[in-house]
């Protein structure tokens, strides 16, 4: 398997890669899986509702229980009412967290890189780093390139590019070791470096 190579003019060549990490078949479902397990794993417990024992109510019964002609009624804070609590109630300890094996995510992650691959969506460059920490220089660099959206992999993000980047909507830099599903599906075009690459082939090798 061959990838593109790119300096910061654009096209300059290919260089080989593993065909066991770039030249996988696709697997729909298993990449849905692990894209949907990436997100769930992300969600914190952030809501929260009362339950019936939590309503600041009476706990006396609103009206005795024969004779009135109307349904029962044991206290004011049942479900049933408008202002009582809430049958199985949120909670912040809620855990959506999904089990995913790692065998199957690294297979999910193949499969992604193989098909962006086939579909001429990653790029290489010798490294990627620009020489101070301004937003400006980052998209000249980025245009410059050949690119509008672009998810750029390095061995490590250094100072300069992680301030450069964080106000670019279409731009995102990752490490390598933080390489994941949701970022590789979400942009059109993947810039990887060199080193990067080679973690990459030694992590899913």
């Amino acid at each position: 398997m061959e990838l593109k190579l790119i300096n910061d003019q654009g096209a300059a060549g290919t260089t080989s890669v593993a065909d066991a990490i770039f030249g996988r078949e696709f697997n729909e479902s298993l990449v849905h899986q692990i894209v949907v397990a990436y997100q769930a794993n992300a969600r914190r417990g952030t809501r929260k509702q009362k339950e019936r024992s939590e309503i600041a109510k009476s706990t006396r019964k609103p009206w005795r229980q024969k004779g009135t002609g109307r349904a029962r009624a044991g206290m004011a804070s049942s479900p049933l009412w408008r202002g009582g609590g809430k049958i199985f109630a949120a909670s912040p300890d809620e855990n959506f967290a999904h089990k995913v094996n790692r065998k199957m995510m690294r297979a999910g992650m193949t499969s992604i890189l193989s098909q962006l691959a086939r579909e001429d969506r990653i790029r290489v460059v010798d490294e990627f780093k620009v020489e101070a920490p301004k937003t400006k220089l980052l998209a000249q660099k980025v245009k410059a390139m050949g690119f509008d959206e672009v998810l750029v992999i390095t061995d490590e993000v250094d100072q300069n590019l992680e301030l450069s980047s964080r106000n670019l909507p279409n731009v995102a830099v990752l490490p390598v070791r933080q390489t994941n599903p949701v970022a590789l599906v979400r942009f059109p075009h993947v810039l990887l470096t060199r080193k990067a690459l080679a973690r990459l082939e030694e992590m899913y090798k």
